[in-house]
């Protein structure tokens, strides 16, 4: 299988994703400022959600590019990784409705756990598929921000279970670290130098 049609089924799993959070989002009930006010933790749970869709597909489109040919556990390990991000409208609609509870909190951190853990075995699968020298291998490095991801989700879903704002902003910051796409891809990628 060549990767395009990897990219075509993932991209089009996430574009499901973004519709079925986007369709949580209803009218505020009103006209005034006050109105949309309520609507605050439902919009901002999207937002923060969507941004980390968007992550994961910049991220993955940059990772899918350094594949040369698709094998069954890449297809397993993507499919893998699309069950966790299938599952963040969910959580986010539980985290928007409940936003000072804990346990939705830390459910979604959960599922944000589970989504970085099942990346990093997609890019394993690819390392596997393709050899150590392969070009992710050699653009991944020590990998600090993935290998650091985890841990910080694994923070933020204890900060929950104390105080839910505290693990959103945690989450956030996760978010925040990871923003701006993954260069050392790009610069393999182009030919520069990997770091």
């Amino acid at each position: 299988m060549t990767r395009t049609r990897l990219e075509a089924f993932s991209d089009g799993v996430l574009a499901i994703v973004i519709t079925i959070m986007v369709l949580e989002l209803k009218t505020p009930d009103g006209t005034t400022l006050a109105a949309l006010r309520s609507s605050l933790p439902v919009l901002s749970s999207y937002v923060l959600s969507y941004v980390y869709v968007g992550i994961y597909w910049n991220n993955h489109h940059h990772m899918l590019h350094t594949v040369e040919r698709v094998g069954g556990g890449i297809l397993w390990a993507n499919l893998h990784l699309l069950f966790w991000l299938s599952l963040l409208p969910a959580a986010t609609a539980w985290m928007s409705a409940n936003p000072n509870a804990a346990v939705p909190t830390a459910c979604y951190g959960a599922v944000l756990l589970c989504a970085a853990v099942a990346y990093w075995v997609l890019q394993r699968s690819i390392i596997a598929a393709q050899g150590e020298r392969s070009l992710l291998a050699r653009a991944l490095g020590r990998d600090l921000k993935g290998k650091a991801s985890p841990l910080l989700y694994v923070l933020g879903i204890g900060c929950a279970l104390c105080s839910a704002r505290l693990g959103q902003l945690v989450y956030v910051a996760v978010a925040l670290l990871w923003l701006v796409p993954d260069r050392r891809i790009q610069s393999a990628l182009e030919g520069g130098a990997v770091r």
